[in-house]
């Protein structure tokens, strides 16, 4: 069901996040500990982060490798530094297709989006009437089939149709439409998200059924000092707080959190 990370604070390189933990994001893709389905994430994976000194689009790093296979990213871990940073491992649902139009992050702008979780059976549920409900731009942005796009597709039109929503109301709102649509079509359906702009982190932790996927996070840790990181399982021993089932938590860049219940 995949593993995601993210971290928002004092600049540092992609190495100390992805390797050096003893449950880094390279660990956990091949030896998760908290998945509610599948048993390890092979199916690619992906890296987003915003440069230090511009205020330009996100860089993204993907590849349908397994991310332990991918002998350009130590490298690329040692040289890449970025006060904000996503990172996915996927376990593709049955079916879906191994390329990399259904690697995450997902980029729309300055936004990276990245999911763990699932509308079970997708395309025969849900799959045609979200379609319908998007704006002609959106319906052509989207260039994979996975659901996690779909959800991102749907917020992105939530939000430009909306000019005065934030992110959060934006993400609210499309969460609570498609548990309505998954109830509609008798499946069910799990979001874990995060979405940012480079200055600010806004994930949720949601499923229309119990447990929600795991999430968690991590504020001033003494490896990572002024910033907050969220995560699908803790990286290594810390404070490390659950996100409530069925929330939004939001991360500004004084990385104060705030908490709504969905």
């Amino acid at each position: 069901m995949c593993r995601l990370l993210a971290y928002l604070g004092s600049p540092v390189s992609l190495e100390p996040l992805l390797y050096q933990p003893e449950h880094s994001l390279i660990v956990q893709s091949y030896q998760p500990k908290e998945m509610l389905s599948g048993v390890v994430n092979a199916d690619g994976f992906g890296i987003g982060w915003y440069d230090l000194q511009k205020d330009s689009e996100p860089f993204t790093y993907r590849n349908t490798l397994p991310i332990w296979n991918d002998v350009n990213l130590p490298s690329l871990s040692r040289y890449v530094a970025s006060s904000c940073i996503l990172g996915y491992v996927r376990s593709a649902t049955p079916g879906q297709a191994l390329d990399f139009s259904n690697c995450q992050p997902f980029k729309y702008e300055r936004l990276l989006f990245i999911h763990n979780g699932r509308i079970d059976n997708f395309h025969q549920t849900v799959y045609r009437t979200k379609r319908t409900k998007l704006s002609d731009e959106l319906y052509q942005y989207i260039r994979g089939t996975t659901d996690s796009e779909h959800i991102f597709a749907s917020l992105l039109n939530q939000w430009l149709a909306n000019p005065g929503k934030s992110l959060e109301q934006a993400l609210h709102t499309t969460l609570l439409m498609v548990a309505e649509l998954a109830e509609t079509h008798q499946t069910y359906m799990s979001a874990n998200v995060v979405i940012s702009d480079g200055t600010s982190l806004i994930a949720s932790r949601f499923s229309t059924k119990s447990p929600a996927p795991s999430l968690y996070w991590s504020v001033n840790e003494p490896s990572f000092p002024q910033s907050v990181i969220i995560a699908s399982e803790p990286l290594f021993a810390g404070n490390w707080t659950s996100f409530p089932q069925n929330s939004i938590i939001s991360v500004g860049a004084d990385c104060d959190i705030r908490i709504e219940q969905i």
